[in-house]
Formats: structure tokens, C-alpha cells, sequence
């Protein structure tokens, strides 16, 4: 009893200086806001005083009193933050349940987006911050149609992994090209609390296919409209993002929003920021009806429990009907019609502030909506433009986008300590197999590699694909020339044959690629190219025989020999590379030795080449040159690799091993 008292005393004069902080905060402004009656300006976003009377001395007292203003504002928030924490644990204390939560909605705080005018619903900071349960799973949606769109996904995807701190469940309405290749990407990804589902966009056509849409999204911009048809009945609440979305904070802090709305709101939306629903932007622009600027639909909070109840399949479509007689068609597809809703029904709206939804389209008002870095949470990309789009700050917005884009995905696959996770197939035998390795051996590193999943990204661009009716399509798993009657002539399709594509390398990074064979031996001649690696690594493609190639007109045979490692094309039922050998080192030598010991046959093409570009050294070949450790642990999987080529290949094996010894 005595713990609970102290703790509603200290709860009691954290209320209490809460609400007197502000009060001083503002009659300290006020006293300091004016200059022998007249006022002075605070903000570090207007024009400083030019006249006379604005000396050193007053602009010194200026800043200084900025500075104070600031750090006021700073106690203020951690004051919030203690009170919502207190608020948070007290009543999950007494109820028994010590389950961990944490406010949101941290940052720039609510009270400067009051002041700015862009937050709507929200009187009074006083109250209990809304809190996300720790192991509470955030559900999303998202559409995604193609080859781009699936790779914007991905980026987006990341952003909200580096952030997160919860369970996540996406919910993706795909077709099938971007279903393959998604499906294939998460289930190598395997990331720890990551559950995703995919809903067939195709079977979803017919329910928005009877609406005209000029936007270049297509019809696939049309499909938010149905989730709460489409996804499960049980699900009580989803966030819907655009593909072209980028994260900058948790999305917890967005997913506690929906703790704010009250009444009838069902939709929580960001302000659209351009000036498109005001109709002014060209003579004659009419678009479809919205409230005032109207909203933007690239981040949707949905109440899909109360909007099934409140019949929102007969809304929207009686809607869209009605207006589509004098409109004809939706300009900006999905976000016209939820307009067009909004402006009969305001009350289903709850505005959230505009940081969750900084749209970067030209002419956009989107600079009003942060004054710092901080003050970012979500960037959208929704102009055609794309990374080309006007804004004063584009490069900074760019350069967050490329930063999650190169991210190593491998780097979000993270436990979220006390959450479990569904069991998963895949990262159980993978565990398995590294748990039966030695965690002291000093080549540790190099043995699990052999056991990692990599993320693969089916169709990174877009492809189609149709086999030839010859069996002579070529995979090109590296940049090269390729003559494809090649393939005919030496019976590949049935012979155990080995192509060779004789490598040649240039020290410039520009370079006019040849077109002939003739205008590549010219730059050979002239010194602009040079056999690969010949100053370096001769031994690596010396036994492809260039002097041979230069007069060559027909494929010629060559015979293996140690560290040999050409470019080869080669039928895909070969044998694999063995995964030991990852980084840098013997990848392609232990490969080539693997065709030789199973009788392939090495045929050099006399007509096709490639060029290998200069490029900054790899990570990989990095540690080689620098740490002993490394090259003992690479000799040491050379020597194991041809072991198991004597155990499986006999008497037949001794040449490599005589070879390597030799060399």
C-alpha cells in the first residue's frame, strides 16, 4: 500500500509540473517576446529585424533566449514521456500483467503540430500517450503489381525493418509475376517475427475493373479500395502503404495512432500537400470532389472492424457511381474516390500529421511539415519523377532512399528479444547445421558461410521468358557475348561439353565495347585491352591459349591445368560450385576441377569474348590480402576439397593433387 501511494505522490507532482511547465514556458516567451512594446520575432524560420535598433547585444539576448526556449521544450517532452511511462505501467501493474510497453508518438511531440495547425482531434497533450504492447504484431497491407513495384517493395520493406521492434505481418495483394518473386525473397530472407501472406490481385479485378482510371498505377491503384473485403474477416485493423514509401522511425509510433481515433473515424490520412483538389493548378482543372486540400492515400490507417460494419463495399461504389457520370474517370485512382467519400462523410476521417506522410511531388507544400531531420517519419515518393523530383532537400530525401536500398538485408535478420517466433522449416535446419560446428575452430567463419541462405531476388528487371523449341537458350549468369549456333553446332544439349568465353580485361573505366572480333584485337594491339589478369594471375586463363584465339575460326579443345578458371557456359545439369568456398578464392578453380574429374570436355569459342571492367577491390578480396587467417584458412579448405576429390574420383584425383604440388 505505502509503494502505491508514493508512487500516485510522485505521479500526482509529475502532473503538476507538467501542467505548470508550459504555463512558464509561455509567460516567459511573453515577457521576452517584446522590445520596448513592440514584438520580437522567435522563430529561426522568419526574417531576422533589420533596423537600427537591432544591436549585437539584443541579437546575442535573441539567441540566447532561443536556446532556453528550446531546452524548456526539451524538459517538457521528457516530462511527457515520464508521465505517459507512469500512466503506461501502472494500471498493467495491478492488473498483473508485466508485460513491458512504451509511448509513442516521441519526437517533435504533438504540441508544435498543434501550433502549426496540421493536427486534428487532438485538444490536449495531458492525457495518457498511447502504447504499443511489446510483442504486439503490426499488421500491414500493400499492393504490388510487376517487376518495379517489387523491387520498391523491398526497399520499403527494409526501411521499416531497420526500425521496427515488433512483430510485423504484411498482408500483400500481388499478382503473379510480383507474388513469385516476393514469396521467393521472404522465404530466403527469413527474418525472425516476419509472417507474410499474399492475396491474388488477379481474382480481384472485376471488382474495380468497371472504373475508368488515368493514373499510371492502373488498375492495381484501384485494389485498396476492397481490402476490407479481401483480407481476413478477424483482422480488426491494417496499416495500407504505397509501394514508393520510405521509413525514417518505428512504424509502432504510427500503429499506436489508431488508439487516437474516437467516434466514428475509420480512416487516418495525411493532408494531400499539393495544391491538385483546389482546382487551380490549369485553366479548366476540375478534379473530383474532396474537403478543402483533401487526402493523400499513400499511408491509410484502416478500422476494417468498423468500416465492414458500417457497409463501406455499398459507400464507396455508390460513391464512385455518382460522380463517375460527370467525372468520366479517376485521375488519381484509388485517392479520388476515398476523397470523394470523405467530402460526404467528414466524420470518418482522423487527420494525422502531415510527418507521416511527406509527399514529394513538385509544387507540394511538404517542407511545412518537418523543420528537422527529427522530425521525419515518412517520406513518399509519389511523383512520376520519382528520385528526379524537385524539392529543396531532395538530396538528402535521396540519399535515405539509396541507403536502404544497398542495405544488407542479411543485417535485418534479428531476434526481437521476448517475442517468439512461428517455427520456421527452413531456420531450424540451418540452426541445426551450425550447431553441429565448431565454434573454436579458427575457420569457423569460412565453414558456416557454406550453410548461409542468401537472399534471392527473382526477375531484378523485368524479364519474359519463352523457351526456344530447339533446347538452345542460354542463361547468362555474367556479362558476356554469346553466339547462340555455338550451341547447336557442338551438341551441347547432349554432350558433356564445356564453353569458354576468353576473358579480357581494360584498365579504363570508359570503354567503347567492341563489335567484332577484329576491332577487339586492335585494341589488344594498341594496349587498351589486356588478356585477363595476365600481369597478375597468368595461370588463371593462360591454358585458354590466346595466341591460338587470335586466328581462330573454329571452337579448339584445351586441356586442364592447375588453377585454371575461364568464364565457361556449360548445361545446367553440371555439377554445382562447392559451397565451401565463398568471398574470395577457388570458387571457380574447384569448379573447373570438378568438370575435368567428371570428363567434360573444354572447347574455347572462337568468336565470343568478354571484357572485365575496373572496379574498387571487394571486401572479400580485402581480408585475402590482409589477414594471414584467412589465407591459412583458405589453403586449409583447398586441402579438404581434395580429399573428397580422391574420395570420389580415386586414382583419377591424383592429377590435381600432383598439379597443386607442382605449381
Amino acid at each position: 500500500m505505502l509503494g502505491i501511494c508514493r508512487g500516485r505522490r510522485k505521479f500526482l507532482a509529475a502532473s503538476l509540473t507538467l501542467l505548470c511547465v508550459p504555463a512558464v514556458t509561455w509567460l516567459y516567451l511573453f515577457a521576452g517576446s517584446f522590445e520596448d512594446g513592440k514584438p520580437v520575432s522567435l522563430s529561426p524560420l522568419e526574417s531576422q529585424p533589420h533596423s537600427p535598433r537591432y544591436t549585437a547585444s539584443s541579437q546575442r539576448e535573441r539567441e540566447s533566449l532561443e536556446v532556453r526556449v528550446r531546452e524548456v521544450e526539451e524538459e517538457n517532452r521528457a516530462l511527457r514521456r515520464q508521465l505517459s511511462l507512469a500512466q503506461g505501467h501502472g494500471p498493467a501493474h495491478r492488473r498483473g500483467n508485466h508485460s513491458k510497453t512504451y509511448s509513442m508518438e516521441e519526437g517533435t511531440g504533438d504540441s508544435e503540430n498543434l501550433r502549426a495547425g496540421i493536427v486534428a482531434g487532438n485538444s490536449s497533450e495531458c492525457g495518457q500517450q498511447p502504447v504499443v504492447e511489446k510483442c504486439e504484431t503490426i499488421h500491414v497491407a500493400i499492393v504490388c503489381a510487376g517487376y518495379n513495384a517489387s523491387r520498391d517493395v523491398v526497399t520499403l520493406v527494409k526501411s521499416v525493418l531497420f526500425h521496427r521492434r515488433n512483430p510485423l505481418h504484411f498482408h500483400v495483394v500481388a499478382d503473379s509475376i510480383a507474388e513469385q518473386i516476393l514469396a521467393t525473397l521472404f522465404q530466403t530472407w527469413m527474418v525472425p517475427a516476419v509472417r507474410v501472406d499474399f492475396y491474388n490481385a488477379d481474382e480481384l479485378k472485376s471488382e474495380v475493373s468497371w472504373i475508368p482510371n488515368k493514373h499510371y498505377s492502373g488498375i492495381y491503384g484501384l485494389m485498396k479500395l476492397v481490402l476490407t473485403k479481401t483480407l481476413p474477416a478477424n483482422l480488426e485493423r491494417v496499416i495500407v502503404l504505397d509501394t514508393d514509401i520510405t521509413f525514417a522511425t518505428d512504424i509502432a509510433e504510427l500503429w499506436a495512432v489508431f488508439h487516437k481515433f474516437k467516434g466514428q473515424q475509420v480512416l487516418g490520412l495525411v493532408e494531400n500537400q499539393s495544391d491538385w483538389y483546389l482546382g487551380n493548378l490549369w485553366k479548366n482543372h476540375r478534379p473530383w470532389p474532396a474537403l478543402g486540400r483533401g487526402y493523400n492515400t499513400g499511408v491509410i490507417l484502416l478500422l476494417l472492424d468498423k468500416l465492414r460494419k458500417m457497409k463501406w463495399e455499398q459507400m464507396w461504389r455508390l460513391t464512385a457511381e455518382r460522380e463517375l457520370m460527370g467525372m468520366l474517370s479517376t485521375s488519381l485512382a484509388d485517392q479520388d474516390i476515398f476523397n470523394a467519400v470523405i467530402k460526404q462523410n467528414p466524420f470518418l476521417v482522423y487527420q494525422l500529421p502531415c510527418f507521416w506522410n511527406v509527399q514529394l511531388s513538385d509544387h507540394t507544400r511538404s517542407e511545412q511539415c518537418y523543420r528537422d531531420v527529427s522530425d521525419l517519419k515518412v517520406i513518399h515518393w509519389n511523383s512520376p519523377k520519382k528520385l528526379r523530383v524537385k524539392n529543396k532537400h531532395v538530396e538528402f530525401f535521396r540519399n535515405l532512399y539509396l541507403t536502404f536500398l544497398e542495405y544488407d538485408g542479411n543485417l535485418l535478420r534479428r531476434e526481437l528479444f521476448g517475442c517468439p517466433s512461428e517455427a520456421d522449416v527452413n531456420s531450424e535446419n540451418l540452426q541445426k547445421q551450425l550447431s553441429e560446428l565448431d565454434e573454436d575452430d579458427l575457420c569457423y567463419e569460412f565453414r558456416r558461410e557454406r550453410f548461409t541462405v542468401h537472399r534471392t531476388h527473382l526477375y531484378f528487371l523485368h524479364y519474359e521468358y519463352e523457351p526456344t523449341s530447339d533446347d538452345t537458350d542460354v542463361t547468362l549468369v555474367a556479362q558476356l557475348s554469346m553466339d547462340r549456333k555455338s550451341v547447336i553446332q557442338l551438341d551441347l544439349a547432349n554432350t558433356k561439353k564445356v564453353m569458354i568465353v576468353p576473358a579480357f580485361e581494360t584498365l579504363r573505366y570508359r570503354l567503347s565495347f567492341p563489335k567484332s572480333k577484329a576491332e577487339l584485337l586492335s585494341m589488344l594491339d594498341m594496349g587498351t585491352l589486356f588478356t585477363f589478369r595476365y600481369h597478375v594471375w597468368t595461370k588463371g586463363h593462360a591454358p585458354t591459349n590466346f595466341a591460338k584465339w587470335r586466328t581462330a575460326t573454329t571452337p579448339y579443345r584445351v586441356e586442364w591445368e592447375a588453377d585454371f578458371e575461364p568464364y565457361v557456359v556449360v548445361r545446367r545439369d553440371c555439377p554445382e560450385y562447392d559451397r565451401r568456398f565463398v568471398g574470395f578464392g577457388w570458387n571457380k578453380v574447384a569448379h573447373i576441377m570438378e568438370l575435368d574429374a567428371q570428363e567434360y570436355e573444354f572447347i574455347v569459342l572462337p568468336n565470343a569474348y568478354m571484357i572485365h571492367m575496373p572496379h574498387a577491390p571487394s571486401f572479400d578480396i580485402t581480408k585475402f590480402r590482409s589477414n594471414k587467417q584467412y589465407r591459412i584458412c583458405l589453403k586449409t579448405l583447398k586441402e579438404e576439397f581434395q580429399q573428397d576429390m580422391s574420395r570420389r574420383y580415386g586414382f583419377a584425383a591424383l592429377k590435381y593433387l600432383t598439379a597443386e604440388n607442382n605449381s
